[in-house]
């Protein structure tokens, strides 16, 4: 693959922000009185082509965001909920027109509240409310024999409310947009999933019933748990939250730097966040932690720790991969080479294809873009050079639609098949996937750094403050929502 063909000039850039709708001439701009935090001209290039791919590969009429691309693919239900959060991004920057997101978020909602539901193995998209993590990209309806599942389903209803909020106009199609989102949230059977007691299952199976595994260790299960409890129809109790936080000890502790709630791959720490802005408010847990510390703690603070961290294991580089320093760094679930062992340098070396990896887990030499940028708010100082670095080193990831997947440094020559990307001479190996809910993250979060966008709106969401209030929260914008 000729990875030059991705990289856009100047001039093929703003023909493709003509192509996009013309905004410009439309007049259409941003918001100043948004703007908060100005960011180096690479981070909003980086936002825009990121955002031109959501846009571009995600259909209009059904809004099925491919779970990647351009390998032919299924759709992503969690893919879909960013999705829904890039458009007003997309609007405030004058990317797309309000009217452009207004029907593309609409003919989404419609499409899926209008998808079949119910027990049968296949020919629906879910049941009780729930979706199944992937969908089949003409019809909707349930891929293959993957799970119904509680988190991806949260990360699509977590779009699904902010679009609520941000399409607040009294008109016909905005009305519509708000009461179509609450309808499918409504219709969620968050107790159902309630399977063992005080713990949410992580999913169900037509063929085999619930999955064994639950939501019960910090991870980025937060949403789920804070939409079931703030559900006005199927609520579960505030048991469901003080049960996931009584394994927190689990976590905690100085792993590469300050104490705090470990999870290995960086998404744990930055999903939940894409919707909830977790600044100054605390739980019971959190409070005792500010104490504790003395000094203000909250899971803002806990995934800011958690990315400083991540640089901290890079620049120790334990098992000695290409690549890794202070100024490229980031891993978390993200697509790899395959699933094979390798000697490289007199050292057999594991590589896998698809996996989560952190600090010290399934590290095999595998780096994310979107582990450092979807993080942004958190670090902006470390994360800013970081990826200019990325991009000035290992060019051949950046492209037309920003960051590839992932690439790693370490894997130069391949004796044998690869399952993604090839070997890009002078970089090493490369994917030649994007995938949605590893764009998503970069989008929103350079976003909510940048004009507080996402997190302002949903800072006055119903939904999940009431979630928030019977988990335990309080305190800093809590105090008058």
């Amino acid at each position: 693959m000729d990875r030059r063909a991705f990289l856009l000039t100047s001039a093929a850039l703003a023909a493709s922000g003509a192509a996009l709708g013309g905004c410009a001439a439309a007049g259409v701009g941003l918001n100043a009185a948004i703007a908060r935090h100005e960011v180096d001209p690479e981070i909003h290039e980086l936002q825009e082509r990121t955002f031109r791919w959501m846009w571009d590969v995600t259909p209009h009429e059904t809004g099925l965001t491919p779970d990647r691309w351009p390998t032919p693919s299924f759709s992503s239900v969690a893919a879909v909920g960013f999705a829904l959060t890039c458009w007003p991004v997309g609007v405030e920057r004058g990317w797309i027109s309000r009217a452009q997101a207004r029907e593309r978020t609409l003919n989404t909602l419609r499409f899926f509240w209008t998808l079949p539901q119910g027990p049968e193995a296949s020919g629906v998209a879910g049941y009780k409310g729930f979706f199944y993590h992937f969908l089949e990209a003409d019809t909707g309806h349930r891929f293959a024999q993957n799970e119904l599942s509680t988190v991806d389903t949260a990360l699509l209803i977590g779009g699904v409310l902010f679009a609520a909020r941000y399409f607040d106009g009294a008109d016909a199609a905005e009305t519509e947009i708000r009461t179509l989102a609450q309808a499918l949230y409504d219709r969620v059977e968050w107790d159902w999933v309630e399977v063992r007691p005080r713990r949410i299952t992580m999913g169900w199976h037509p063929e085999s019933g619930f999955i064994p595994a639950d939501w019960h260790v910090y991870n980025e299960g937060m949403i789920v748990l804070l939409l079931a409890m703030g559900s006005r129809t199927h609520p579960v109790s505030k048991a469901i939250w003080d049960e996931w936080c009584s394994v927190y000890d689990r976590s905690w502790g100085p792993r590469w730097g300050e104490p705090h709630l470990h999870f290995g791959p960086h998404f744990g720490h930055q999903y939940s966040h894409m919707w909830v802005d977790f600044r100054g408010i605390r739980d019971e847990f959190m409070r005792a932690k500010t104490a504790e510390l003395g000094a203000p703690f909250d899971y803002f603070e806990n995934s800011r720790r958690a990315t400083y961290a991540q640089r901290q294991y890079a620049v120790e580089n334990p098992g000695g991969w290409a690549g890794y320093s202070a100024e490229v760094w980031g891993l978390t679930a993200c697509d790899g080479p395959g699933d094979f062992r390798q000697t490289i340098n007199g050292r057999e070396r594991e590589f896998f294809s698809y996996s989560a990896r952190g600090p010290g887990e399934r590290d095999d030499g595998t780096l994310a873009p979107t582990a450092v940028a979807g993080a942004f708010p958190f670090a902006p100082e470390i994360i800013t050079p970081c990826i200019k670095a990325i991009k000035a080193r290992y060019p051949a990831t950046y492209t037309r639609y920003g960051f590839l997947d992932a690439f790693n440094p370490t894997l130069t020559e391949r004796n044998g098949p690869l399952l993604h990307g090839g070997i890009v001479p002078g970089v090493g190996w490369v994917a030649n996937d994007y995938l949605g809910i590893d764009q998503g993250p970069i989008i929103i979060m350079i976003e909510n750094h940048r004009s507080d966008l996402v997190w302002r709106y949903m800072r006055g969401e119903p939904n999940i403050t009431r979630g928030l209030k019977v988990a335990g929260f309080d305190g800093g914008w809590l105090e008058t929502a």
